[in-house]
């Protein structure tokens, strides 16, 4: 075998890939409930989150995915900022949005 080749140790039959033993406690919020943050900040499911925040002096309506990083919540890529028209023009198709998931469903 060449010397630059690792050989790889595998001490058991699972595909779940390495395993960190160190994992920090995973911060557990019902669904809907509101989080101890600096900013506002709502549990959608998961790590998918909704938080009102400023950025460049202005508010938005935050909701995205967020990836766990060296124990810290950061935002990731998947999602979207509304401006707070935006966000009312969207709480105003509400009804009509859920009448039209009620006849496709």
């Amino acid at each position: 075998m060449p010397k630059n080749k690792k050989q790889e140790s595998s001490s058991s039959d699972s595909d779940e890939g390495p395993v960190d033993r160190n994992q920090p406690a995973e911060k557990k919020a019902k669904m809907g409930s509101r989080t101890e943050d600096k900013e506002p900040t709502w549990v959608l499911q998961g790590k998918k989150l909704v938080k009102v925040r400023t950025f460049k002096g202005k508010v938005y309506v935050d909701v995205r995915e967020f990836y766990e990083k060296n124990g810290d919540l950061l935002p990731g890529k998947k999602g979207i900022s509304l401006t707070p028209e935006q966000w009312r023009k969207l709480l105003s198709l509400g009804d009509e949005i859920n009448e039209t998931i009620s006849s496709l469903g």
